[in-house]
């Protein structure tokens, strides 16, 4: 029997305090549920700018995970270059931060910087997971449907 490697996975956005610890809260429920989380190292979320640091996740983020039923455990961080190395996927939410991505990436290492809707294979939802900050609740609940579908796309097509 071959003993497959653990994958570590970082989910990115601007800020880290709506899109990606909602991200990592749905993806690892979702693994779970899925019984598959002796495939998993670590699971975590970033954010590409720094003015959040330490703080907990956006009220309605966090409101949004547990009207359904998804626990959410984080305080925001910035995603550093050493990170990198550190996990087998970076998956932002939008072009912007794929950009700023792809800039912080040092040459030579591990990750795959990939778009969290390129796991949206047929369509069912927008590519793009928009940042839900200055609209209204209906915007973290359309996320937060996106975020499942496409967890569990992801365990679908890289397991």
């Amino acid at each position: 029997m071959t003993i497959q490697p653990k994958i570590s996975v970082a989910f990115v956005c601007l800020g880290n305090i709506c899109r990606s610890p909602m991200a990592e809260a749905v993806f690892k429920h979702v693994v779970k549920e899925q019984g598959v989380e002796d495939r998993f190292d670590v699971i975590d979320s970033f954010g590409t700018g720094g003015w959040h640091t330490g703080e907990n996740p956006d009220p309605r983020s966090t409101a949004t995970c547990r009207a359904h039923k998804v626990p959410v455990n984080h305080k925001a961080q910035q995603i550093r270059g050493s990170h990198f190395d550190k996990f087998d996927y970076v998956i932002c939410m939008d072009e912007s931060n794929f950009r700023n991505l792809q800039r912080l990436k040092p040459k030579n290492s591990k990750a795959k910087v990939r778009l969290f809707g390129e796991w949206n294979i047929d369509g069912k939802y927008r590519k793009i997971v928009d940042d839900p900050y200055y609209g209204g609740d209906d915007g973290f609940e359309y996320n937060f449907k996106q975020i499942a579908y496409f967890s569990e796309q992801f365990l679908k097509q890289e397991l």
